[in-house]
């Protein structure tokens, strides 16, 4: 559970910025507000980062690559669809991104690196293509239903396939390496364990 809640933290910050913007939104209906708070949250976090001297992955330089861009664009072009359209692009170029074999050892504990890093780099596929089927997903909601059913569609539809999937891949991950590793000879389990410790 530990391990969850750590990966599910990660995956939290990540996400805060663009999360944050939602939620604004939602709210407030008032693009550039929504937009100037998001881009704020995403720059302050690679601030932190940097102050603190702590490595910047690849995701969070894409959460913030995507918060600015997209959040430009709002400023510039104050068009409903183009808010409806653009989280299409941004999962397309997320989905591109998590293409990469091994995107999601970030969120690993060593012992999940160690024993399952090939069933992690099918998860991370999975995580691609779940992105691929929500940018197809948003882009038919946006272009035939209303603002108001995106609006309550799209932020439902994705927290629940993203949480379903993080939960899937988590639970196959932890399985598989159980049985991998009441398989292992016992001087070889506990190499193991003493590694990870």
């Amino acid at each position: 559970m530990k391990n969850l809640l750590h990966a599910g933290k990660l995956l939290l910050l990540d996400l805060a910025s663009t999360i944050l913007f939602l939620v604004v939104y939602l709210l407030t209906h008032n693009i550039p507000l929504a937009v100037a708070l998001g881009m704020a949250l995403g720059i302050a976090q690679i601030s932190v980062q940097f102050a603190r001297k702590k490595p910047i992955e690849t995701m969070e330089w894409l959460s913030l690559f995507l918060v600015v861009a997209s959040g430009t664009a709002a400023f510039i072009t104050d068009d409903p669809r183009f808010v409806m359209v653009k989280p299409t692009v941004l999962y397309t170029i997320v989905g591109i991104v998590m293409l990469k074999p091994g995107w999601i050892n970030r969120y690993l504990p060593p012992v999940a690196k160690a024993v399952v890093a090939d069933i992690a780099v099918i998860v991370g596929f999975l995580w691609a293509g779940l992105m691929f089927a929500s940018a197809a997903v948003n882009v038919f909601v946006a272009l035939n239903y209303s603002v108001i059913t995106w609006a309550w569609f799209m932020p439902v539809f994705g927290i629940v396939s993203k949480i379903a999937l993080f939960l899937a891949g988590f639970a196959m991950m932890r399985f598989i390496g159980r049985r991998r590793i009441a398989a292992m000879p016992e001087r070889e389990r506990e190499a193991l364990q003493a590694s990870v410790a």
